[in-house]
């Protein structure tokens, strides 16, 4: 669950009534995404109300957590302490709040500067070369990509299959809407298809698949301390991908955004050794893959963002 800072509910907000009623007596609404909500209980725990999320999907959550856990990583991940059904099936989550502040505000909210930090890039690949040392498990594999309808590993053994037929079940179900944009469409899926299939096989570790800056934490040196929200795009799968995405959303709505997305591109090649064919490919995916989920027409910033991504991609654009 990507979290903004929220300071209060446009409505009257029940829960920390509720909450104060289970004991806590320092309840504070901290932010909101697209997944619900999420308050502060004090110095160790927090709340998440998730929006529409089924009990099972959480318990599937709570094991991809301990999976990860099981990895010695030099910063902190989320855990699932408990959770609850609340009347009219909401679901709320009791986890361990996780230290540090975020790396960066997001994109859409400030203005990122042209030239990238090095602290912020030394982050990034502290973060990504942690995350590419944890085993993919059966429950990351049975993880559900949001806007799919059924695990992305299912009825595959290989990781860049199944993102192929996942962007095959995506460009189904609203692919008219990004046509409208690009005559090319049909093509360009069928050569991001096309290049998924043919890529090596690679190692199958963790995938948290949405390293915006609000998801790292760090400390007052600025070192990374914690990684958080994962659910959105998490999966087992090649680490090139986790690398390609990141460059590509790190920076996604400010003035320098295309050039940024170029830049951490080559530094993740030179850096982790993927090659930046591959990273295209992975890049196109995503953008196939996420289009369609927040709006339908280049009045939502994201299904404009996803139009730029794949008119500049040498993959889908070749």
């Amino acid at each position: 669950m990507e979290i903004s800072p929220d300071d209060e509910a446009p409505f009257p907000d029940p829960w920390p009534l509720r909450f104060a009623d289970r004991g806590h007596t320092d309840v504070r609404r901290i932010g909101s995404g697209v997944e619900g909500v999420v308050y502060s209980l004090g110095e160790d725990r927090v709340a998440k109300v998730w929006n529409g999320r089924p009990t099972a999907d959480v318990r599937l959550t709570r094991q991809v957590y301990a999976d990860i856990a099981r990895r010695p990583l030099p910063f902190s991940t989320p855990e699932i302490l408990d959770a609850e059904e609340y009347e009219g099936g909401v679901l709320v989550t009791y986890e361990r709040k996780l230290p540090g502040v975020s790396l960066r505000a997001d994109s859409a909210q400030v203005d990122y500067e042209r030239e990238l930090p090095t602290q912020h890039n030394d982050t990034l690949l502290t973060v990504l070369h942690g995350l590419a040392s944890v085993p993919g498990t059966d429950a990351m594999r049975q993880m559900t990509v949001q806007g799919d309808d059924r695990p992305l590993w299912r009825e595959h053994d290989r990781f860049q299959n199944a993102l192929a037929a996942l962007v095959d079940r995506a460009a189904t179900r609203h692919g008219a809407a990004l046509a409208a944009h690009m005559p090319d469409f049909g093509a360009g899926v069928e050569r991001t298809q096309r290049a998924l299939r043919s890529l090596p096989d690679a190692p199958v570790t963790a995938i948290h698949g949405d390293l915006v800056p609000p998801n790292i934490h760090v400390d007052a040196a600025g070192r990374p301390v914690a990684v958080l929200d994962f659910g959105f795009y998490t999966t087992a799968g090649d680490p090139a991908f986790e690398a390609a995405v990141t460059a590509a959303i790190w920076d996604m709505y400010g003035p320098h955004a295309e050039e940024h997305t170029a830049e951490l591109t080559r530094l993740f090649a030179h850096e982790l050794g993927h090659p930046p064919a591959t990273l295209a490919v992975y890049q196109a995916a995503y953008a196939l893959t996420t289009y369609d989920l927040f709006g339908l027409d280049d009045s939502d910033g994201h299904f404009r963002w996803c139009v730029g991504q794949l008119r500049r991609n040498t993959v889908f654009s070749a």
